[in-house]
């Protein structure tokens, strides 16, 4: 788990997918005047450099984020998100990709709390030079998972949590679906969002019914589901062939501006004639 390092894949398609949703989330909650609590469980080192060794060894980004940069055409919750890319880049090229706290340190206004967690000792350092500077910010090198029952319920009851750990570990999608329960407990209203990768695995393919079972009995404001699938799995069936975020508690403007989005993602980002989108929301 210590070992993982997001620069590797900053700025893929599943980067793509979880962040249009919290930018779109994020919009949404900071509509109203009281302030709110995010809560990043894996926050990673903020900021990601597409032209270092880590992002061009694999060169994800650019079946991603660079398939979008430079599109004049996105339906408006897409270009949203596109933009915020941009200004991450002050010279206008695609260098940096901003990771979930470097979007939430663009959209937060003052007054909105910030806790983001990171274990990796780099990514923990890098993470917090780039918002020591940020007020309402508190950066720990502590597990995400635990920190719910510290953060939940938030002293400024308006709360939403980010949870997209690695899966490297077979045991974070146990954790995720515990931690999905904790949340619920101890604040049922907290805007929930859960980000994972689809894979051809048992643990994989189990734990989105699972979170769904959760949020159908604790949540109060129901679900939402969109999963962006990109590729084909290689001839031993192993490859992650998309990802998905689940939200719980979600806006109600999600729904419609995501099903504006995803058509124009398959088409951009799919990489075989069968990539396919999913979007279903269950409203309590």
């Amino acid at each position: 788990m210590l070992a993982y390092r997001h620069a590797f894949h900053a700025g893929n398609h599943a980067d793509v997918l979880k962040h249009l949703v919290l930018t779109r989330v994020l919009r949404y909650m900071c509509e109203k005047d009281k302030p709110f609590t995010l809560i990043d469980t894996h926050a990673g080192a903020g900021g990601y450099s597409v032209e270092g060794r880590y992002a061009q060894k694999k060169g994800e980004y650019g079946e991603g984020i660079a398939k979008l940069y430079d599109r004049q055409d996105l339906p408006a919750p897409l270009a949203d998100y596109v933009d915020l890319v941009r200004a991450f880049n002050p010279d206008g090229q695609l260098r940096q990709y901003p990771g979930s706290p470097a979007i939430a340190n663009l959209l937060l206004r003052e007054t909105d709390r910030l806790r983001a967690y990171e274990l990796h000792s780099t990514d923990h350092r890098i993470l917090a030079s780039y918002l020591e500077s940020r007020p309402q910010t508190q950066v720990r090198d502590t597990d995400g998972f635990a920190a719910i029952r510290a953060e939940l319920p938030s002293p400024t009851r308006r709360a939403a949590l980010l949870m997209d750990p690695s899966y490297e570990i077979k045991s974070d999608y146990a954790k995720v679906l515990a931690a999905l329960r904790e949340a619920l407990e101890r604040a049922a209203d907290t805007v929930i969002m859960i980000w994972y990768p689809q894979l051809q695995l048992l643990e994989s393919t189990q734990m989105l019914p699972r979170l769904k079972a959760s949020a159908d009995a604790m949540a109060k404001k129901g679900w939402l589901h969109a999963r962006l699938t990109v590729a084909q799995a290689d001839e031993r069936g192993f490859g992650m062939l998309g990802s998905g975020m689940l939200v719980v508690n979600p806006p109600f403007t999600l729904h419609d501006e995501l099903a504006e989005c995803l058509p124009l993602l398959v088409e951009r980002l799919g990489q075989y004639d069968g990539a396919n989108y999913v979007l279903e929301q269950k409203v309590a």
